[in-house]
Order: structure tokens, then sequence, then C-alpha cells
């Protein structure tokens, strides 16, 4: 052991004498590793808030939809009455369905007024599994009696409310008194804020029914445990069909494979990314390589010596094999404090837009180290093995 730290001390040595050039060669690992590192570590901390966020929203269901495409469209459309057919026909396949209602309604409260998005929802836990500010959500009891109540999102209670406590007070929605019971908490990223959770009154299903009359706009369900969601999806389509015909189409989404179709997107672009960085680390390898063969060129006649006074082909190639590696570990080592500086500077900005950002700092280290040993020594392996075959009275003679 004590003589590979002589390997280091003498390749250390050898790095410094001419420290101009280790540091010109140095730039193309931190400059890779640094690339590397930043790109895969935002990535993937993009991904993590993303994830995050979306799972807030709780466990996703089905939806199934007429599909506009067919022939009759209208003879296919789904009825706020077939939901309990649906039910029927589905025991034990689905835990819950529910129609879907979403428009846009005059709302007002004192001397505010605006057009908001009105949504409805149901009283079942996966469905509405986003943390309150204040207040309670819809229970069964609101459902069953078509309650005027509502919940709503943190900015429609700023905006019609002002500062103080939005819960018990009253707001007007298509002409109609509704309660407010219930205040939602801001989502944690200002992108999903501004795209799906924000500007939302939410009302019980069954009260959107009676101010919205005609077809439901879809159906929104969700499987028993251990039932698979495709099945179920087909048994739910067929259940319609029986009700409407065998010729009526419709569209299905299946929300946990959506979800998951996302998150592999979301690794495919990160791993992308990071490869088109691994690229620079190919050319600072060759640029190690390039270096460590003039440097062979350069010290001959010390080959030489060493092999005449009993250095082996072993020791001889251990020494710049070295020298490679300590020069990859430097660079690797520089570039990977700067891409860690990079990521972190971006998560913060990337926790505010989307969510949580996780940075996989063990990772990023780990791959930093591994990428600096491997370019070293698979870069350094020919100029040592040049070194190492050298004739040491033709490296005398030089």
């Amino acid at each position: 052991m004590l003589r590979y730290w002589e390997y280091v001390g003498e390749a250390i040595d050898a790095l410094w004498r001419n420290r101009a050039r280790t540091i010109l060669t140095m730039l193309g690992m931190i400059i890779g590793t640094s690339s590397v590192i930043a790109v895969f570590g935002i990535s993937r901390a993009a991904a993590s808030g993303i994830g995050t966020t979306i799972a807030s929203f709780g466990t996703p269901g089905s939806f199934v939809a007429v599909d506009n495409q067919q022939n009759f469209p209208q003879r296919a459309q789904i009825q706020y009455r077939d939901i309990a057919s649906i039910v029927a026909q589905t025991e034990g396949i689905t835990a819950y369905v529910m129609p879907l209602y979403s428009t846009t309604f005059k709302v007002r409260a004192g001397s505010t007024t605006g057009f908001e998005s009105v949504q409805s929802i149901g009283a079942y836990g996966p469905a509405d599994t986003l943390p309150m500010q204040e207040g309670r959500k819809v229970d069964r009891a609101d459902m069953d009696s078509a309650a005027r109540v509502t919940t709503i999102t943190s900015d429609i209670a700023l905006k019609y409310f002002g500062q103080g406590s939005a819960v018990g007070k009253t707001i007007t929605i298509n002409g109609s008194r509704f309660s407010v019971i219930g205040v939602y908490s801001p989502l944690s990223g200002n992108l999903f804020n501004s795209l799906s959770g924000s500007g939302t009154l939410y009302i019980p299903f069954s009260t959107a029914h009676d101010m919205i009359p005609g077809p439901v706009q879809g159906i929104v369900f969700y499987q028993v445990d251990g039932v698979d969601a495709d099945g179920a999806i087909a048994s739910v389509k067929k259940a319609l069909q029986h009700i409407h015909g065998p010729q009526a189409a419709y569209i299905s989404q299946n929300g946990a494979s959506a979800l998951g179709t996302f998150q592999t997107v979301l690794n495919v672009i990160a791993n992308g990314l990071s490869a088109i960085g691994a690229v620079a680390l190919v050319v600072a390898g060759i640029g190690i390589m390039n270096i460590m063969l003039v440097s062979v060129v350069e010290r001959t006649r010390e080959i030489g010596i060493r092999k005449s006074i009993g250095a082996s082909k072993k020791d001889i190639m251990l020494q710049f094999l070295m020298e490679a590696t300590i020069l990859s570990l430097l660079g690797g080592g520089t570039g990977l404090a700067i891409g860690l500086l990079a990521t972190i500077g971006v998560a913060s900005y990337i926790s505010a837009q989307l969510g949580a950002a996780i940075i996989p700092y063990l990772m990023l280290v780990s791959l930093a180290i591994a990428f600096s040993i491997t370019i070293g020594v698979a870069f350094g392996t020919y100029p040592a093995l040049r070194a190492a075959n050298l004739d040491p009275i033709e490296a005398l003679r030089s």
C-alpha cells in the first residue's frame, strides 16, 4: 500500500511541474463533469418537483367520455341517471363513480363580481385529497341533499373575501347563493397553481346536476383495490353500451397509467440530456490521452533510467496511469462543485414553480467519481502501456 502512495506522490509532483498544462487539460473534465452533473441534477430535481405536486392530488381515477368522432355522438351522451346503472352493473369492480361537470359561471360576493371556473366534486377520498387551508370538504350529506355549499381555492377566497376567513360566508354562483365551507391550501408550485389548481369553485356533483341540466361531460371512477384499471374501464364502457346501444363509442383515460407515462417521459428526457452532456466527457478523455502521450515522449529518458535500475513494466504503467487518474479526478471534482452549485441554484427556482425539488446529492457525487475514474483509466491506459513497453536502451539513447 505504501508503494501505491508513492505513486500518488510522484504523479502529483509530475502534474505540478507542468501545472499550466495540467490546468488547461483539466478544463475539459471540468466542463464535461459540470455539464453532466448540472443537467442530470436539474432534470431529476424537476422530475421530483413535478411528481411531488402531482402526488398531492391523490390517487388518480379513470375517465370515460363520449367519443365525438362517431357517427351519432348524441345517441351515446352520458346522462346523470346513467351513474346508478353503471354502479349496479360494475358492482365489485368500481368503488366509486361520479359525473363530471365543468363550466364557467358568473360569481359575486359583496361588491366583487367575476366569471370563474366551477367544477363538480364527489365525497370520496381519492377524488379530493388536497390539504385545506381552513374549513372542511364536501361530505356525503352534502351530496345526498344537493346542498348549496362550495369549497374554493385560496386565490378565489382572497379575491372575493380579502384577508379574512371565507368559511361561513355566502357567495353567489350563477344567481344561486352558496355557503363557503372550506378553502383549499395553495399548491406548492406556482406553475401548477396557474395551470390547474387556482381560480376554481367546487360544488357537489348532485348540486351541479340541478344547475347544469342535460348530459354530463364525462364520468370519473375508481376501481376496487386489486382490480386492473384497464379492465375496470372496459366494464364501464360495456355498461354504457348496455344503456345506449352497442354502437355507442367512448374514449377513456387510465389516470394511473397516464401518470406513470408522464414520469417515464421525464426520466427519458433526464437521461437523454445527461447522455448529450456526457459527450463532453469523451472529449475531455481524449484531451487527457493526448497530454499523457506528450508526457511519455518528454519523459522517455526518465523511463529508461527507471527501467535500468529495476523498475518493472507494471511500475511504469501504474505511474502514468495514476497521473491520468489524478488529473481526471481533479477536473471531475472541480466540475462536480460547479455542477452542484448550478443544480442548487436552479432547484430553488424549480421548487417555487413546480413543487418541492429533491436533489439526489449521493447519486450526483457517485456519478462524478465514477465518471472521473473511468475516464482516467480508460484514456490513460494506452499512454501508460506505451510508456511501459518502451525499450530501456532506446529510451536511454533518446
